[in-house]
């Protein structure tokens, strides 16, 4: 568990570094509070005992991305994040419709197919808030085994 609080420390001060000498980020707002998140999430997950095996995982013959791919245990995880900055508009966990769920689902077969397809898998949500733009520590739940059925 430490070398992970150590990285995430080193990466925080990176940030924090760029943010001040670096030119500002072109992504709309929305995005690159998105991409926070899923780094939020990964170091989460982490922290839970997940194992990461591919970040933003995308396939040519499919629509769509899986942010994270993680192994918890033996079974084979495929996990959307998504990221709020107030608990006032949808959950995160309810943000994955219908249309996301049979991306995700494609994309996972397809995933599957070129690793070991008769392992154990799920499909996660993690939903991370940030109480105001600028905190540092987000709140983050996992809602393991959701469902992929639109």
């Amino acid at each position: 568990m430490l070398p992970g609080r150590i990285t995430r420390s080193i990466l925080e001060t990176l940030d924090w570094f760029a943010s001040r000498t670096l030119p500002d980020d072109p992504r709309p707002v929305h995005q690159r509070v998105g991409t926070r998140g899923e780094e939020s999430a990964y170091f989460y997950l982490r922290s839970l005992g997940y194992v990461i095996v591919a970040r933003n995982f995308r396939s040519p013959r499919c629509r769509g991305e899986i942010d994270l791919i993680a192994w918890e245990n033996d079974v084979l995880c495929f996990i959307e994040v998504k990221t709020r900055t107030t608990h006032d508009v949808k959950p995160g966990a309810a943000a994955v419709d219908r249309h996301k769920r049979r991306e995700i689902a494609e994309v996972a077969r397809e995933y599957l197919r070129r690793s070991s397809p008769s392992c154990q898998w799920r499909f996660d949500i993690v939903s991370v808030y940030y109480p105001h733009p600028k905190a540092s520590k987000p709140h983050c739940e996992l809602f393991r085994g959701a469902s992929l059925s639109a």
